[in-house]
């Protein structure tokens, strides 16, 4: 199932958040080989998860992490306008109705399901935004995802690219429809009112019954 959780809620699934944050270190500074900090106790935490992002966590039956990403909205600081300013010919990116997704990440323990659990993310994406108004989406993403993208149904218009091969980075926008959450639910095979329920039960969760 997908949660979502603000970083000052993380300490509440402490299983959750070191799952993440050291799958992460996996991902991002051992197999990838991204210049990142990881931390004494092998957590992958950067500035941005310290200005209180929100999370969509897929959690597995276990309470830990298949795979994330990390959301910001681009009226603060974000990694893009921070740091991939010249992919956008040095104009800010910066609206009350577009955020930023970065650190899709995925565990290894799950790479049998890698593809639901990719779809389930972007599916939480589009319905967060949905939920809270966004017009748009904007996220920095290498030649890996493109192909994810493109089998998910959901591909991002390329604000500005550069590199070539592996090396090849990219600015996209992705447009926040209805029509994109029903595309991903279609293409891979998630109820129309499954989106809705994750939403529901991190945001509104019913009150817990008196004993």
């Amino acid at each position: 199932m997908i949660r979502y959780v603000y970083a000052d809620q993380l300490p509440q699934f402490p299983k959750l958040r070191d799952s993440m944050f050291r799958d992460r270190a996996a991902q991002f500074k051992t197999r990838l080989n991204w210049d990142v900090r990881v931390d004494a106790t092998g957590h992958e935490i950067d500035q941005y998860d310290l200005l209180n992002p929100l999370y969509a966590i897929w959690e597995a039956p276990d309470g830990r992490h298949g795979g994330s990403m990390r959301f910001l909205p681009t009226v603060g600081k974000t990694m893009v306008n921070d740091n991939f300013l010249e992919l956008l010919g040095g104009v800010r990116i910066e609206s009350p109705l577009i955020w930023e997704c970065t650190r899709f990440c995925l565990s290894p323990r799950h790479d049998a399901h890698a593809a639901d659990i990719s779809a389930a993310l972007m599916l939480a994406g589009c319905e967060i935004g949905l939920q809270f108004g966004l017009s748009d989406w904007v996220g920095v993403f290498d030649p890996r995802m493109v192909r994810i993208y493109r089998r998910i149904g959901w591909e991002p218009t390329v604000l500005g690219e550069a590199g070539t091969g592996r090396d090849r980075i990219a600015v996209g926008l992705w447009e926040n429809t209805a029509a994109a959450r029903d595309a991903i639910c279609t293409r891979a095979g998630f109820s129309s009112q499954t989106p809705a329920a994750w939403f529901t039960a991190s945001f509104h969760p019913a009150p817990a019954r008196a004993a």
